[in-house]
């Protein structure tokens, strides 16, 4: 259960009123002043970045400054992005509506035919509601937007909240790009493949082990960058009066993870800390998502949306009682799939709307960064995959995928036409479409199942593929501050 504390309103109200009444006329006007003080927000985004965190459990790795974030506030155990893939999850996030409604949902939407339009509805960047509210708001370190959508003006005003007018309070928002492929090894504290831990439906090889380590030692890398955020809020003495959110975009950028629906796509990091109002240490197991992220930033700035928001706030209880999340899948670059699943603590649900398309289908952006991918797609044509292993390199998909999460974490015993599970499937998918709804889901044209790249697959020859396996190979291998020029993305 999500434990917090002073939060409450009722709580909140009451004290501020038995304080007035105990108080002089001039001390009651000090007392509104700090009471009406509006908090500063910092929020941390990790690219392309799941659960693999020391604070989660993850082997190998060692994330001292987001563990010691977590202790000092609420760590989310089941939260997931609404998009497995950055550009319509980041349009959710800064809108607070699922991707789909505000028609967003097409990743890297200028192509393929598609074009980015205005928000719908009224509904207007959370940036721009909070400059009306009065906060400064800023984005540093890397600059990357990525927003499926047109707006009016500047989302920022600034670069740092050094910029502020005095005394106002600010959000800023920070993206880390280490995470995002392509990884940088930790010269400070390398990782050894014998201390790393591979999901099941990965080759147990050297290869896969070394290049899971390095995504670990990117995020080494990163944890630091946090650490000096962090230090800096507690050395100008903001860290008090600071909501602080660590999150990720969406899922690990490997096979199986990002741009699907599988935990290991949608899965991501929330992390919060506010001193004094949120207990240190906390664990939720609430079933939340990225978005609420939104209604909870708006909510502690005063802020009141003329649109309702899809999220909750996190420091309500009502987010309790949730019982679902909702992702949806789209158009990834050029690659046309679409996908859809519901998620409670136990099941899951996924509804593939082009199950004849291939899972592997040709991905530019995937067969020139995931050396995983390689050596996958190089041991199914010799046939040397474990059946596990083998269901994601099929040439195509199954409608309905149903998985039981508390006995199949991995997702791997596709459950849709086991008997003793109908009525689940069925009652997920009343639940499902009812959000589709409810979102506005235009689901697939004909034109769409004809679009994108080729749908021809397996994409390359057995031969290709050791041969991008083979030049992946000294790149995946290379140590920890050794210079070289990455196969398929040499430098400029």
């Amino acid at each position: 259960m999500t434990t917090y504390s002073k939060y409450s309103s009722f709580c909140f109200i009451l004290f501020i009123v038995i304080i007035q009444a105990c108080s002089s006329p001039s001390e009651q006007a000090n007392q509104e002043v700090v009471a009406t003080e509006k908090p500063n927000i910092v929020w941390i985004m990790l690219e392309d970045w799941g659960y693999q965190l020391s604070c989660y459990g993850e082997p190998g790795i060692n994330t001292p400054h987001v563990d010691k974030l977590a202790a000092e506030g609420i760590r989310y155990t089941n939260a997931f992005a609404t998009a497995p893939v950055c550009s319509p999850s980041r349009s959710a996030m800064m809108t607070g509506f699922h991707q789909n409604y505000i028609k967003s949902n097409q990743h890297r939407t200028n192509g393929s035919g598609f074009t980015r339009q205005p928000l719908p509805h009224g509904i207007r960047p959370m940036t721009h509601l909070l400059q009306e509210a009065g906060y400064f708001t800023c984005f540093m370190a890397n600059r990357k937007t990525d927003l499926n959508f047109t707006h009016e003006g500047d989302l920022y005003q600034g670069k740092d909240w050094s910029e502020r007018a005095e005394g106002q309070p600010f959000f800023a928002q920070l993206t880390f790009p280490g995470t995002h492929r392509r990884w940088q090894r930790d010269s400070l504290n390398p990782i050894a493949i014998e201390d790393v831990s591979l999901p099941p439906y990965y080759p147990q090889t050297d290869l896969a082990k070394r290049d899971w380590a390095n995504g670990l030692e990117a995020m080494q890398n990163v944890d630091r960058q946090v650490g000096e955020v962090l230090d800096r809020l507690q050395a100008e003495g903001l860290a008090e009066n600071t909501l602080v959110f660590l999150i990720g975009d969406n899922g690990r950028c490997m096979p199986r993870g990002k741009q699907f629906l599988y935990d290991g796509g949608i899965q991501v990091p929330i992390i919060a800390r506010w001193p004094g109002q949120i207990e240190a240490g906390a664990v939720s197991d609430a079933m939340v998502m990225t978005i609420d992220i939104t209604k909870t930033i708006l909510d502690v700035a005063g802020v009141k949306p003329a649109h309702p928001l899809h999220g909750e706030n996190l420091m309500e209880k009502e987010i309790d009682g949730r019982k679902y999340i909702f992702a949806a899948r789209d158009k990834m670059d050029s690659t046309h799939d679409a996908m859809r699943a519901i998620r409670s603590e136990k099941y899951k649900l996924i509804h593939n709307l082009m199950p004849e398309r291939a899972y592997c289908q040709y991905n530019n952006y995937k067969e020139r960064s995931y050396p995983v991918l390689a050596l996958l797609n190089v041991m199914h044509l010799e046939g040397e995959l474990s059946p596990e292993q083998d269901r994601f390199m099929a040439d195509s998909k199954p409608e309905y995928e149903l998985y039981d999460l508390q006995s199949d974490p991995y997702e791997l015993d596709n459950l849709t036409d086991d008997t003793e599970h109908q009525s689940i499937k069925d009652s997920l998918l009343a639940e499902l479409n009812q959000w589709r709804e409810k979102i506005d889901d235009q689901g697939v044209s004909e034109e769409f199942r004809q679009g994108g790249w080729a749908a021809t697959y397996p994409t390359k020859t057995l031969a290709e593929w050791k041969e991008t396996l083979e030049a992946f190979n000294p790149w995946v291998f290379r140590k920890p501050g050794e210079t070289m020029e990455h196969p398929y993305y040499p430098s400029k």
